[in-house]
C-alpha cells in the first residue's frame, strides 16, 4: 500500500470513490450528496487550508480522506477536521481506512497542525487516537445532530486543552446537512 498527498490529477476519480461508497452504504443520495460535498471542497477551498491523502494498491484508488481547516475565534492553534473518510467497499474491514488516517495525521503533524477533529464512529476513530469531547472543549461550527461523533486528539503529544471561541470551518463544510 503506498500514500500520496498529491490529488490534483485524481479529484474525479477521488470523488466518484467517495460517491461510490458512501451510495453502497447510505443510498444514491447520499452519495451525491457526499461527492457534491468533495467536489465543492476541492473546488473552493483555499490552498493550506486543504489536505488530501490517497491509499494506492498497485495505482488503483483504495482510499481516500481529506482534511480541511478548522478556526477557533479566539485561538491560535492550527486545527483540522477530517471529513469525510471513503474506502473501496470490497477492500473495508483490511485496516486501509486506518492505515491511511495515521498516515494523514502523522504528515499533519509535519504541516504543523497542532489538533485534528472528526465527527463520527466513536468505536472506529478511537482506533486511531481520536477521543469523544464535548462542545465545552472545542466548539463545532454547526449544530451537531449526533453529539456523541465528536471527538478530536492532539497533534503535538500533549493533551488537547479547550480550544477557544467560536469554530469556523471550511465554505463547503458550512451547511447544516453534514452536522
Amino acid at each position: 500500500m503506498q500514500f500520496a498527498e498529491d490529488y490534483k490529477d485524481r479529484i474525479p476519480e477521488i470523488t466518484g470513490l467517495f460517491r461510490s461508497v458512501f451510495a453502497a452504504s447510505e443510498g444514491k443520495s447520499e452519495g451525491d450528496l457526499i461527492a457534491s460535498l468533495v467536489q465543492e471542497m476541492f473546488a473552493t477551498t483555499a490552498a493550506g487550508d486543504l489536505f488530501a491523502f490517497s491509499a494506492l494498491d498497485g495505482g488503483s484508488l483504495a482510499g481516500s480522506i481529506l482534511f480541511t481547516r478548522l478556526r477557533y475565534d479566539q485561538d491560535s492553534r492550527t486545527v483540522f477536521i477530517l471529513s469525510p473518510v471513503a474506502v473501496q467497499i470490497q477492500r473495508q474491514g483490511q485496516g486501509i481506512g486506518q492505515a491511511l488516517i495515521s498516515h494523514g495525521l502523522n504528515a499533519m503533524r509535519g504541516h504543523g497542525a497542532d489538533a485534528a477533529v472528526t465527527y463520527g464512529d466513536p468505536a472506529y476513530y478511537c482506533k486511531v487516537g481520536f477521543q469523544q469531547i464535548a462542545e465545552a472543549q472545542a466548539a463545532a461550527p454547526q449544530p451537531l445532530s449526533h453529539p456523541e461523533g465528536w471527538q478530536a486528539q492532539s497533534l503535538k503529544g500533549a493533551e488537547l486543552t479547550p480550544l477557544r471561541g467560536r469554530a469556523h470551518c471550511v465554505p463547503a463544510l458550512d451547511n447544516p446537512v453534514y452536522w
